[in-house]
């Protein structure tokens, strides 16, 4: 897993979705992508909804804005979480691609 090539490991990536986008795109998972907002759904930051900031493709980690600690000069410090204990309760569609994969899914 960790020696895949990065095109691979973007599969790696994906989150499942809430029971209403299974139900209206018939998919179980997808990759999460920026601006994602999402449900953490293990570990200390359980519960907390927010939207993912960044995706590290190689480390296969995401840094969600509702999971950060405070370093003593008082920035952030966001907490990586592999995006397999996330849940996608929003979509970022601004991807013109990502739109069309859910759509031809849908017609099928």
């Amino acid at each position: 897993m960790y020696n895949a090539p990065l095109h691979v490991k973007r599969k790696f990536l994906a989150a499942t979705l809430s029971k209403e986008l299974r139900k209206k795109y018939s998919r179980r998972s997808l990759p999460v992508v920026k601006d994602d907002q999402v449900k953490i759904m293990r570990g200390q930051y359980k519960g907390r909804i927010g939207r993912v900031i960044k995706v590290f493709t190689k480390k296969i980690r995401v840094h969600v804005d509702e999971a950060y600690r405070l370093k003593l000069n008082g920035s952030k410090s966001y907490y990586p979480i592999h995006p397999s204990n996330l849940m996608i309760i929003n979509f970022n569609l601004k991807d013109k691609k990502r739109k069309a994969k859910l759509e031809r899914k849908i017609k099928e």
